[in-house]
């Protein structure tokens, strides 16, 4: 029977290769000999458009422009690294493998072909695949933004059997293998809706229907104070206040005393001056994005002012660790964290990206300062936990940062009680030193990086001067500090099922 197979096989592969070839050219032949005018002047330009993944690298750029959030950015990088990985999928494998000729051109006509045409083999198609690979990523983050480009990944695809570039199989298996690549992408950088729920305890909350009850204090100078204006829709029957930073601290306060719940809006600075508050006071907090990073709020699991207002109203909430510090800052008895902690090179970073940020925006800021500290700076000599060593930073986060991709930054539970501490030691080359300690994890010793989990942090003999961050603000070290945690010291609202 094998023998039989054997020598049948290769009739069977031709015979069912001459029958893809003829639904090839007669698909070909259908579509260019139809007459779509609306098409004429729109999919060659198209098709142009894509060469290279241009066109996709300005719909990324166009979605962080216009989206202005997390879900936006994180769509935009997808979509860019699933078209990353099909085109050098087809690039060096794909169209190697099958060196197939491109279509006659006889029956396409003049006006529809392209100026240039390709000099690759035809399959598959690379543009089929760049256009599904990017469309499909988009849509695994953001439903929305992949609605909106989905079309235009499909005329594109469209585009190459209408200009003659490609056979309609070329672009069929050229876009499934690009769906390929947006899935192989997502299995090594889990989306959103992937990640374990954010594992922490269930707390009593007053419900607040239209927002009655709660004020929430607006930092005017938050990145995206805009929010206020769906928060007024959402929430019509809430008090919003807006002021400046250094009104902040008194107006939560006044708020405070007049509220059932306390509300804030800004970034993970201005939300920890809330967040001290509202402990202090008892009093649940609801957190509005609106910041630059709002590292705490997508911990939480909170993206847009809408979470927080469906939470608010139905009165779901859970309970959080604050990190705490003593003494505090400005001869406070004690400071608090809801993010990070840290000493060396990162105080200096931050007071360099604040003072340019407003020129040149958060990220390009971020980059200069690291470049001029990592260049300048000197290992800081301090005793952590009764042993004294340089080092370059010392790391305490409050709770364990988990790896999603190629670094730590994602946190499942705020209420674990622990410390996620890590120090890089010091050193030659404390740019390299700093990427090893992000890409080890939570649990790591070498003789360039430490990590461990704490549940408190001894540091003694800092110098006068030592700058120290927390949630993005930068003060002055005492000589010797104590980190730890109140534990479940803080309620906030969180909708029980995340959008």
């Amino acid at each position: 029977m094998s023998d039989l197979y054997a020598h049948t096989n290769p009739r069977v592969r031709a015979r069912v290769a001459t029958l893809l070839s003829g639904w090839d050219r007669q698909l070909l032949q259908a579509i260019a000999s139809r007459h779509w005018p609306a098409a004429e002047p729109v999919l060659p330009r198209l098709s142009h458009s894509a060469n290279h993944g241009l066109l996709w690298f300005g719909a990324a750029a166009g979605i962080v422009a216009l989206g202005r959030g997390t879900r936006s950015r994180r769509a935009a990088a997808r979509g860019v690294a699933s078209l990353a990985l099909a085109s050098a999928t087809i690039n060096t494998i794909g169209k190697r493998s099958v060196r197939r000729a491109r279509p006659v051109l006889d029956a396409v006509p003049v006006i529809r072909r392209l100026k240039r045409q390709p000099f690759t083999t035809s399959f598959p198609s690379g543009h089929s695949a760049s256009a599904a690979a990017f469309a499909t990523g988009v849509a695994l983050e953001s439903k929305g933004w992949g609605a909106v480009v989905a079309p235009v990944a499909a005329g594109v695809a469209l585009s190459r059997v209408y200009t003659g570039a490609h056979y309609p199989s070329d672009v069929l298996v050229g876009a499934a293998l690009g769906v390929g690549a947006a899935f192989a992408v997502r299995g090594a950088v889990p989306t959103r809706s992937q990640l374990p729920a954010p594992a922490r305890p269930l707390a009593d909350a007053p419900a607040l229907p239209g927002g009655e009850g709660l004020v929430v204090v607006v930092n005017r100078q938050a990145g995206s104070v805009d929010s206020a204006a769906p928060l007024r829709e959402t929430l019509p029957l809430a008090e919003v206040v807006e002021c400046a930073p250094d009104e902040l601290s008194a107006e939560l306060e006044k708020a405070a005393g007049r509220c059932r719940a306390l509300g804030i809006l800004g970034g993970d600075g201005t939300i920890n001056k809330a967040a001290t508050v509202a402990a202090a006071h008892g009093m649940p907090l609801a957190v509005f994005p609106g910041g630059t990073f709002n590292h705490f709020a997508y911990d939480l699991g909170i993206e847009s002012a809408h979470e927080t207002s469906r939470a608010v109203e139905g009165g779901e909430a859970v309970r959080v660790d604050l990190g705490r510090f003593t003494p505090g800052p400005d001869g406070a008895q004690t400071g608090h964290f809801l993010n990070t902690f840290s000493l060396g090179v990162y105080p200096e970073l931050v007071r360099i990206r604040e003072r340019w940020s407003p020129r040149i925006g958060g990220w390009p800021a971020g980059v200069l300062a690291a470049a001029r500290v990592l260049r300048g700076e000197h290992p800081l000599e301090a005793e952590v936990q009764g042993r004294r060593h340089p080092m370059w930073l010392l790391f305490a986060g409050n709770g364990i940062y988990q790896r999603v991709g190629p670094t730590p930054g994602h946190r499942q539970d705020l209420a674990d009680g622990l410390l996620d501490v890590r120090v890089v030691h010091g050193g030659r080359w404390p740019g390299l030193r700093l990427l090893a300690a992000a890409l080890a994890g939570p649990l790591s010793r070498s003789p360039v990086h430490a990590a461990q989990k704490l549940r408190q942090l001894r540091i003694a003999g800092l110098a006068p001067g030592t700058l120290l961050a927390y949630d993005g603000e930068v003060t002055q070290a005492p000589r010797e500090l104590l980190v730890d945690k109140e534990v479940e010291a803080l309620t906030v609202y969180r909708p029980q099922a995340l959008l």
